[in-house]
């Protein structure tokens, strides 16, 4: 990693807001980079093995706790701002939870202009699920442009880890707004963080 992004990521990292409907939203002063995943996907985690902090977004064994759009400035001053996005997909939200946060994601993304990338993750041990193709689908309507994380890579043998890479790559080769590159990550063992925070870097300066 280079020595301005391990000087950005050694300072301020702060929790800025909540935004349970867009008229909460901070004012679109600096890039933002999105997180998104389905629920229980290690979201948390891996925002806090990227920010550098323990704690900085709350990792919880509930799936679905996430319902509001939460945002972190990174840098002093700030030099853009992480979003943390709702968890998708889980089984067990009420309906009109799961319509509201439809509606909140579908909003920000077409009308976020600041928005730069999102982040999609998607866990190393089960692949891209159909749930996971609506997003994908969602984002390319939108023209959002979007990179794949895989997560928990220190979970799964080499060898499947191997398919998973190839299947996902498979999968996102022709869709419109994905990034060809896919990024394997586990925030346990700190793999392929400081590539994921040079790409995020890269990301908001273009």
């Amino acid at each position: 990693m280079s020595e301005a992004a391990q000087k950005l990521f050694s300072g301020r990292v702060e929790f800025l807001k909540s935004a349970p409907a867009l008229e909460f939203l901070p004012d679109p002063t600096v890039p933002e980079i999105a997180f998104a995943g389905r629920s229980n996907v290690g979201k948390s985690s891996l925002i806090n093995a990227f920010t550098g902090r323990r704690a900085i977004a709350r990792t919880s064994v509930t799936p679905g706790r996430t319902q509001e759009l939460n945002f972190f400035e990174i840098g002093d001053p700030t030099l853009f701002r992480l979003v943390d996005m709702p968890g998708y997909g889980y089984a067990k939200a009420p309906k009109d939870v799961v319509k509201k946060w439809r509606f909140l994601i579908n909003d920000y993304l077409r009308g976020r202009t600041v928005l730069k990338r999102t982040l999609v993750l998607i866990d190393s041990r089960h692949g891209i699920k159909p749930v996971d193709h609506e997003i994908l689908e969602m984002l390319d309507e939108a023209a959002v442009s979007y990179a794949i994380v895989l997560t928990k890579g220190d979970k799964v043998k080499a060898s499947d880890l191997a398919k998973v890479q190839d299947k996902t790559a498979e999968a996102i080769r022709k869709r419109p707004a994905a990034y060809p590159e896919i990024f394997t990550t586990s925030s346990e063992k700190h793999l392929g963080i400081d590539d994921l925070r040079q790409f995020v870097l890269s990301s908001i300066e273009s």
